[in-house]
């Protein structure tokens, strides 16, 4: 295969090669340094923009492979508060300035065709545990956000989904929610799933009851109950699973966020606060995920001969 343009695809898409067409490629004008471009696998062609990523994002970019991209990037933002305490600053406006990091990381997302993009915005023990004042604000916040970023998100052609306990939210975020889903449901780029009022283990009791309800109306006994029949009564049943899931603030723990779904997730974890964390440093985060091997409990090539005859192998007691 051929390498990806250095110049993150500046060129991209100005001429097209019938012959290459068929294999995914996209060749630039004769007079490009770097002709051959890989175009993502996963997406159209047509609908990757790399030449709008800025000249750092596309420097890395540049290093990645696309066909290896993954298909569906989970975070856990974290660190707003702690950014503004480290600036003197009131919470809210730590909260304030993460808004802006979930845009211009959806962005970028759109840009390089990442098909799902999860963040965690409101976890059910914020709900529960955080000042009533904090709570009301970023109801409203999220309010604003979906009214002030729903040309952004048109422009882009993202695509609006929700998970988690959502009908427990005020009503007035919940008409809010709807609207933009609704406005966005014709978009055929990423899909950008906010968790609000979500928790893990909230996910899997709902799951449980819905299939539990099944099993009655069906007459299924447990023996017969599967892992697809769990998956299909998720709030995720209609996404895959994530394959990189980012952790912003260096926490090393997952918070009660997709428990089921990150069985075989690759995990990456920046000391970087959220309001601090940009497109670039998605893109930084799949460099280091395609560094990875994935073995989903298998074995890899570096691990030794495997032996044939394991039988005739003499256990030694210790």
């Amino acid at each position: 295969e051929e390498a990806i343009a250095a110049h993150g695809r500046l060129c991209y898409g100005r001429e097209r090669n019938a012959s290459a067409r068929g294999a995914g490629r996209i060749v630039c004008r004769p007079e490009c340094p770097n002709a051959l471009i890989e175009a993502n696998p996963l997406y159209p062609a047509a609908k990757l923009r790399i030449d709008e990523l800025n000249a750092e994002e596309r420097a890395v970019y540049a290093t990645l492979k696309p066909e290896r991209l993954p298909q569906h990037v989970a975070i856990i933002m974290d660190g707003n508060g702690r950014w503004a305490g480290h600036r003197s600053l009131k919470r809210f406006l730590g909260h304030q300035q993460g808004a802006n990091s979930v845009q211009l990381v959806t962005e970028t997302a759109s840009r390089i065709g990442l098909p799902w993009l999860t963040l965690y915005a409101f976890s059910l023990e914020n709900n529960l545990r955080r000042p009533r004042a904090e709570v009301n604000f970023l109801m409203r916040l999220l309010r604003t956000y979906l009214e002030s970023n729903l040309q952004r998100m048109m422009d882009n052609n993202v695509r609006m989904k929700y998970i988690g306990r959502t009908h427990e939210l005020p009503a007035e975020v919940q008409e809010k929610m709807r609207w933009a889903e609704q406005a966005t449901a014709g978009n055929t780029g990423t899909t950008l799933t906010l968790a609000l009022n979500y928790g893990g283990r909230s996910e899997l009791v709902d799951a449980f009851r819905g299939l539990a309800d099944e099993m009655k109306q069906k007459h299924i006994t447990p023996a017969h109950i599967t892992e697809e029949d769990i998956h299909r009564h998720l709030y995720t049943a209609h996404m895959p699973d994530p394959d990189l899931l980012i952790r912003t603030s260096g926490e090393m723990r997952l918070s009660n966020y997709l428990l089921w779904q990150i069985a075989y997730t690759e995990i990456f974890v920046t000391e970087r606060l959220w309001p601090d964390f940009k497109g670039i440093h998605l893109l930084e985060a799949i460099a280091e995920y395609q560094l990875r091997e994935r073995r989903y409990g298998g074995l890899s090539d570096s691990v030794g001969e495997v032996e044939e005859n394991p039988d005739q192998i003499t256990i030694v007691a210790n």
